[in-house]
């Protein structure tokens, strides 16, 4: 049975995770699935925003602890691991790299290697009920899929250090306050919300945010040099694209532009 459920609306592609009975918990043939998914969206010109979601009450519980059980009594953990958090990586890369938007939707907890993909995506909406779980102590296990890198990012050290040691369960109000995640709704309201907010995004220029995703993911890893170099790079890039063209036009038109440009390659 598949483990990802696949949906399209106009120019936007809901990628669901559905193994609602395991909380969608990830294993490695589930977590290959769902990457093959998300590229196909990102190869996908007319694809302008992608949503990843879960099905039932979760997000995603992570990596999916029965899996790892198994693999412990054939005496099989180690490799389990190096190829579980190797997909995951690959997972991360993934929609991090992807040049268009993506939309997190959390129904309810996303722990461990599923919290990585949610603070991996550009916008996160979470129901009134979501919780947001490290979780990687209570197995014993070192944190994977950047959750390294996007809490300190997201929060400071020192915040990111209280949630990491102390197995912090966040619910979503307090996630909003931290900046964790953009909007918190009514359960009933999360997937009319979501489409809503997808749809604005894709019916964005779709050009400027891959630019905007690139460089906000190289904004701590270089110079201030660098960076203006490579916004000048990507505004340049624009300029030559219709889209920004439109903008300007309807700007002094005193309307709403309509985008229809492609992301950059």
């Amino acid at each position: 049975m598949p483990a990802v459920r696949v949906e399209r609306s106009a120019t936007v592609v809901t990628v669901t995770i559905d193994r609602p009975t395991r909380r969608n918990a990830l294993d490695v043939p589930s977590m290959r699935e769902l990457r093959g998914e998300l590229q196909r969206a990102a190869l996908d010109p007319s694809v302008r925003a992608v949503v990843v979601t879960g099905a039932g009450e979760a997000f995603c519980a992570g990596g999916d602890v029965a899996a790892m059980n198994e693999h412990r009594d054939r005496g099989e953990l180690p490799r389990f691991f190096h190829e579980l958090t190797g997909e995951q990586e690959l997972l991360v890369r993934e929609v991090v790299g992807m040049r268009k938007p993506v939309v997190a939707s959390l129904p309810g907890v996303a722990a461990g290697g599923g919290l990585s993909l949610a603070l991996a995506a550009d916008w996160r909406i979470a129901a009134e009920e979501a919780v947001l779980v490290p979780a990687f102590s209570g197995l014993g296990a070192v944190p994977d899929g950047g959750l390294t890198y996007f809490l300190p990012h997201y929060l400071g050290i020192g915040l990111a250090q209280e949630l990491l040691f102390a197995n912090a369960k966040v619910p979503a109000a307090r996630a909003r306050e931290l900046g964790l995640v953009h909007e918190v709704v009514p359960r009933a309201e999360l997937a009319r919300r979501t489409a809503e907010r997808a749809r604005e995004l894709a019916d964005g220029p779709t050009f400027a945010w891959g630019w905007t995703k690139h460089l906000i993911a190289r904004a701590f890893s270089g110079t201030l040099e660098g960076q203006l170099m490579l916004e000048r790079r990507g505004a340049v890039e624009a300029a030559e694209r219709a889209d920004l063209a439109e903008g300007v036009r309807a700007f002094a038109e005193k309307r709403k532009p309509v985008f229809r440009g492609s992301p950059p390659t």
